[in-house]
């Protein structure tokens, strides 16, 4: 009888604790439920901040759920919570006794998120080892080769995007690979994925985009070629700079800002010292939207383009530098090679930088003239005009001074000096120097300058005769 009643005993005991799990489970799946309801809700109305927590909780009830880690995971990595994505990649990781490839796809994103891209390389390749569908392969591939330009790999880059192609070929990653061997000068290699990209789908958007580009750049094809040949007789001489150059030019006005900077950046490193590399370079950057990197160079937004006539629009919305401007500047760059101690051909050069409004480039070259020659009232003048650009008008006077005293028969010096003399309220000194201006040379432009210091200090009588003058010396109708 003991016997049986221990064994009714633990019996009971058994029912009990199954009857007690029954109740806990009975309470937690209503529980999941309802958080499941409320992830969906989130999930329509987008709702990220709530879809992290409510995903957060489901997988801390239900730690094998890898739709819920993966719907946290793809959330985290959206709204860049990179610190919370890789707690979260590492607890999936130690949930699960088989963690899921999609684990090395999202810790590739979270790597190339942060620029590390040694480590997305990895992680992505170990993704596409482990042989997912062709559509999840192929858009890994597209991830590689994005991650190659990022470091301007761009071999590497157009590999992956044929290892793209293979795995899922469409037209959008037929686009992407012409770019790809566009960086790569692989043009007829381009334009045999563009024709191609064309057929598959002529609505896609890349297509749309991009067909218009290639025909535009088609046009140049010739001339691009030419250099090509040239150019790869001896790429790394300093005197293929100026076929870099020349080559770039045509990029520029092909609408191919990108390209135009691979060889601009080139022609820089092989002369660093050629104003025409820095000018062409510069442009090119800010046609591409990389003003930032173009001010690196000294070179601003206000780079004077769109007056020449054979300009064609660029991608920013202006002209383009004139070739007139580059060709003198590259002569000026050839003087300046062969004779560093040139001092008038730093004058020149800093004139066509001021014309181009790049005060702070004139005034580096105006100053360097100066070194060679304080005694040059050109350089004097040419100071005087740059530091009047940079809104330095004090400064600027005393360079037009000096230019004044050292050539005293020059009119146009005599005018630039009362004009900053006007602007620094000296009405009566402006007045003293534009008498001077108009009687070595009278103009009508220097008479109205006095007219109107004239009239600021009381002299009208002489204002009236100087306003008098003025409209004797106009056209007759």
């Amino acid at each position: 009888m003991a016997r049986i009643a221990n064994h009714l005993r633990t019996f009971a005991i058994v029912v009990l604790v199954l009857l007690t799990g029954s109740a806990f489970a009975a309470t937690e799946a209503p529980e999941l439920q309802q958080l499941r309801d409320q992830l969906k809700k989130a999930q329509s109305a987008e709702d990220k901040p709530a879809i992290i927590e409510l995903s957060r909780r489901i997988v801390g009830i239900a730690p094998n759920d890898s739709g819920t880690w993966d719907t946290l995971a793809q959330t985290q990595l959206e709204s860049d919570d990179l610190d919370g994505l890789e707690r979260t990649l590492d607890q999936w990781q130690k949930a699960v006794r088989r963690p899921p490839a999609a684990i090395e796809d999202f810790r590739a994103g979270l790597c190339f998120k942060r620029k590390d891209y040694h480590c997305a390389e990895q992680h992505w390749l170990a993704f596409i080892a482990t042989k997912p569908p062709r559509a999840d392969v192929a858009t890994d591939y597209d991830n590689l080769a994005e991650l190659c330009a990022e470091q301007a790999r761009w071999a590497d880059n157009a590999a992956y995007r044929t290892k793209a192609v293979a795995a899922q070929d469409t037209a959008a990653r037929r686009v992407s690979r012409a770019c790809a061997f566009l960086r790569l000068h692989k043009w007829d290699a381009a334009y045999a994925d563009m024709v191609k990209a064309n057929k598959t789908d002529a609505t896609d958007p890349q297509v749309k985009e991009w067909l218009p580009q290639f025909e535009r750049l088609q046009q140049f094809l010739p001339q691009i070629k030419s250099l090509d040949a040239q150019i790869a007789k001896s790429p790394n001489d300093p005197a293929v700079a100026g076929l870099l150059l020349e080559r770039a030019r045509v990029f520029i006005l092909a609408g191919r800002p990108l390209l135009a900077i691979d060889d601009g950046e080139r022609a820089f490193k092989l002369q660093p010292a050629s104003m025409r590399a820095r000018i062409e370079l510069a442009e090119a950057l800010l046609d591409a939207g990389q003003p930032e990197n173009a001010a690196k160079l000294d070179v601003d937004r206000y780079l004077r383009r769109g007056e020449d006539q054979l300009a064609t629009a660029s991608p920013s919305g202006g002209g383009h530098v004139s070739d007139q401007a580059l060709r003198e500047l590259g002569m000026l760059d050839a003087r300046l090679s062969a004779n560093p101690k040139d001092a008038d051909a730093l004058v020149a050069r800093a004139r066509i930088l001021r014309d181009l409004r790049q005060f702070t480039l004139a005034l580096a070259d105006a100053n360097a003239a100066l070194a060679i020659n304080d005694k040059s009232a050109a350089a004097q003048f040419e100071a005087a005009q740059d530091l009047d650009g940079l809104d330095r008008q004090k400064e600027a006077l005393l360079h037009a001074r000096i230019a004044t005293e050292l050539d005293p028969q020059n009119s146009s010096l005599w005018f630039f000096r009362g004009v900053l003399e006007r602007q620094r309220a000296d009405f009566a000194g402006a007045v003293a120097s534009q008498t001077r201006s108009i009687e070595i040379s009278e103009s009508s432009v220097a008479l109205s300058e006095r007219e109107q210091c004239e009239r600021r200090i009381g002299k009208t009588a002489e204002a009236d005769a100087d306003l008098h003058r003025i409209q004797e010396l106009a056209p007759k109708k």
